[in-house]
């Protein structure tokens, strides 16, 4: 079981590259299961290479792949971007208050 640090590790790993991103935009947009051979036309890279990514994506759980036949099908999760948006409200929070202090200071 991995931990949640290891965890939002993995999904910022994954949000980190904008190809990856791109990827993960399009399933999203989608809102079905697309074949990586159809998700691989979308981009310039080799479908050796656009594989690489969607197994990022999958390893961060943003991603899930079904196999039917010889087709591997992708749809998109964003629960696990809950996590990432959980650690950015925390310094939102942070940010907001210092201002605040500031602000009573100030005044």
């Amino acid at each position: 079981m991995k931990s949640a640090n290891q965890r939002i590790n993995q999904v910022f790993k994954a949000i980190a590259d904008p190809t990856r991103r791109e990827i993960f935009h399009a399933l999203v947009v989608a809102s079905v299961a697309m074949p990586i051979t159809q998700i691989s036309e979308q981009f310039d890279i080799s479908r050796q290479g656009v594989t690489k990514h969607i197994k990022t994506l999958e390893e961060a759980g943003l991603i899930n792949i079904d196999t039917k036949g010889r087709e591997r099908f992708c749809t998109a999760d964003p629960k696990p971007l809950k996590m990432v948006f959980d650690w950015v409200g925390f310094y939102d929070k942070f940010w907001d208050d210092a201002l605040n202090r500031l602000d009573d200071h100030l005044g």
